[in-house]
């Protein structure tokens, strides 16, 4: 419905804002000005102990300087009283002794059709009421007695019974002079196929009335009594008053709970809602029968931001979960979005609360988990991972997943969230417990040994070279964060001599792709700024190309395929010389100078392009090229190995 122009203002103009908050929060007199139509109260939107909530009356507006609420009476009426826009409009014009626009003849007339329907299904409710309490019903109140529905609750929820026989609705609300074309569109009975008097929808059953937030009944959902019953749980059809889609059980004061601070639940049927509210959860709704929809979804974040998800334990109610990830994904929003409360095993939230109490409940829902675990979870458990191929096919499916969140914020940080899982799931695999000793061919080079860093075969500019590999490395993915996923095995591979650095590496590997806060600054804050910038203070950093062009992916995709292949097979050298001192200790070949030779050519064809000058460089028998400090220390091996034994 639109307003015509200007009446907003002149509600607003004659509504006293300060009359309206005042019924939600108790005014400072000390800071309050009534005259002048400035006031002050604790604020009702947040908890505090001083007044910081402040009203403008001749202007119309508040503000919170805590948590920084503001708006006018209007917002004031939909944020406190959970309603709608212009359910808070009608509110504040009665009280304002407005008329509300009418509206246009068709509009009306649709209107008052729908409230003529109400009335006929409130007489409905009145019928099936009084059914509960004959005989016909005595099976029914032992179900529910058997269930815990004592008198009370069946008032509090309007219980009825719906009798057996074919038109026993039909023929009291005729008796009523209920007209039959009513009767018909309220969903309360279904025309005869045979040419007979219609019949009534629900025989047998026992009925629970459904109300729209407004309170009014448009539906009705009801349990068969008999156990052969084709349908369990029988919904009425939509109607013009009745939308399965856009209803829940129990909204008006679920809505109205949740708006007082209480988390807003989701059941899977009636009997697990009203176990809910009478073990003190009263802001819990149900979907009517069907997997939750966009409109539902999007029903229950207009009551509440993050909703807590707690369908059965059953396969069925964690499929219905897991479905419920996909339809949710791409309308995340800021401050939007679900938590999941997984019921334990062929339990619902009904059986739970039985067999043991609020307590179990109010356990599990402090335990739910946000909608990024359960993805996770459905992606990875009962799975294996143990090969590239498949680790390769889980940032496949889940990169697929994420790339449906529409809302690149939200998007960026569910990114960064399954690092962190994909993390704690792979990491133990990097850790140095129980490494085997590494071979050739293997593509992870282990850290050389205690006793071989103080040989005569590894020289001190050996350590530095890898020390200074490892710092450009980490200065170009931190200077370019977009290349890391590219890079991402190669890195999460790379042994880092240095602590420092391996520290760096994996902070660098689950945070590359945050973007608020930027990587610097987690970085900063995980391992202080000083180690960032004895990082970037070493030389070969400060003239690194990639630190000096932070953004350039294709500099960095260059620099580090060339310093990863330097660093691997530098590696490979010292580990192949660090076990040829193991064989010369137990007796070698001539195998030794083979295998030697090779590491060393891999070694230099990686770092070829640093030593351009041939100087440097001698050709081995078998063509390889040899640095000549390297030869010195092949030469003494060699020597080593020619000696005897006994003078080793």
């Amino acid at each position: 419905m639109s307003l015509p122009p200007g009446f907003l203002e002149e509600l607003r103009s004659r509504a006293s804002l300060s009359q309206v908050v005042g019924r939600k929060v108790i005014w400072d007199a000390r800071k309050s000005n009534q005259g002048k139509g400035d006031m002050w109260a604790p604020c009702p939107f947040h908890q505090e102990k001083t007044a910081s909530f402040h009203v403008d009356d001749r202007k119309g507006f508040y503000y919170c300087f805590g948590c920084h609420a503001k708006g006018d009476a209007i917002s004031f009426i939909t944020e406190t009283e959970n309603v709608g826009f212009m359910e808070a409009v009608e509110i504040l014009a009665r009280e304002a002794g407005m008329t509300m626009p009418a509206r246009d003849p068709k509009a009306q007339e649709k209107t008052d059709r729908r409230s003529e329907l109400a009335k006929v299904m409130e007489q409905a409710v009145q019928f099936y009421r009084l059914q509960l309490k004959t005989s016909a019903a005595a099976d029914a109140r032992s179900y529910l007695d058997r269930r815990g529905l004592k008198a009370e609750p069946q008032d509090r929820w309007e219980i009825g019974f719906a009798p057996a026989g074919w038109q026993g609705l039909w023929d009291h609300l005729r008796g009523k002079s209920v007209p039959d074309d009513m009767i018909l569109a309220a969903g309360l009975a279904k025309p005869s196929t045979k040419g007979g008097k219609p019949y009534d929808t629900f025989r047998n059953r026992i009925m629970f009335p459904i109300r729209d937030a407004r309170g009014r009944c448009i539906a009705f959902g009801g349990r068969a009594m008999d156990p052969n019953d084709n349908a369990k749980y029988l919904n009425s059809p939509e109607t013009e008053l009745f939308d399965k889609g856009r209803s829940l059980y129990n909204h008006g004061p679920a809505r109205s709970a949740a708006g007082k601070g209480k988390p807003l639940i989701v059941a899977e049927g009636y009997m697990d809602v009203i176990a809910l509210v009478s073990a003190g959860f009263d802001a819990s709704v149900a979907p009517l029968g069907t997997a939750i929809t966009e409109n539902q979804l999007q029903l229950l974040w207009r009551i509440a931001p993050e909703p807590i998800i707690a369908l059965d334990g059953d396969t069925a109610g964690l499929g219905a979960a897991m479905r419920l990830i996909d339809l949710a994904l791409p309308l995340l929003a800021a401050g939007q979005s679900l938590r999941f409360v997984i019921m334990p095993e062929k339990m619902d939230p009904d059986d739970l609360i039985r067999d043991q109490g609020a307590g179990a409940m109010q356990k599990l829902l402090d335990q739910a988990v946000p909608m990024v675990q359960l993805l996770w979870q459905r992606e990875t458990e009962g799975k294996s991972f143990d090969s590239p191929e498949r680790k390769a096919a889980l940032d496949a499916t889940l990169r697929e997943r994420i790339q449906q969140i529409r809302d690149p914020s939200i998007r960026g940080h569910y990114g960064q969230a399954i690092k962190e899982l994909r993390w704690q799931l792979f990491s133990p695999r990097r850790s140095g417990a129980g490494r085997k000793p590494w071979k050739p061919g293997q593509t992870a080079m282990p850290v050389p040994m205690a006793g071989t860093k103080t040989s005569l075969l590894v020289a001190a500019d050996d350590a530095a070279q890898v020390h200074l590999r490892e710092a450009v490395i980490l200065a170009t993915i931190i200077a370019t964060p977009k290349v890391v996923r590219e890079f991402e095995s190669d890195l999460e591979r790379m042994v880092c001599a240095d602590p420092a650095h391996a520290r760096l590496r994996d902070l660098v590997l689950r945070h590359a792709e945050s973007q608020d806060p930027p990587l610097t600054d987690i970085l900063a804050e995980e391992i202080g700024s000083g180690t960032l910038e004895n990082l970037h203070a070493l030389r070969h950093v400060a003239i690194s190309p990639c630190v000096r062009n932070p953004g350039d992916v294709d500099l960095a995709r260059m620099t580090l395929t060339e310093e990863l292949a330097k660093l691997t097979t530098q590696r490979g050298l010292t580990a192949e010389i660090a076990e040829a001192l193991e064989d010369v200790a137990g007796g070698a070949d001539e195998a030794l100078t083979w295998r030697l030779s090779q590491a060393a050519e891999a070694r230099n064809r990686a770092t070829r392009s640093e030593h351009d000058d041939k100087a440097e460089y001698d050709t081995g028998d078998n063509g390889a090229r040899i640095n000549r400090d390297e030869r010195a220390r092949f030469e003494a091996l060699l020597q080593q190995i020619g000696q005897p034994k006994s003078q080793r």
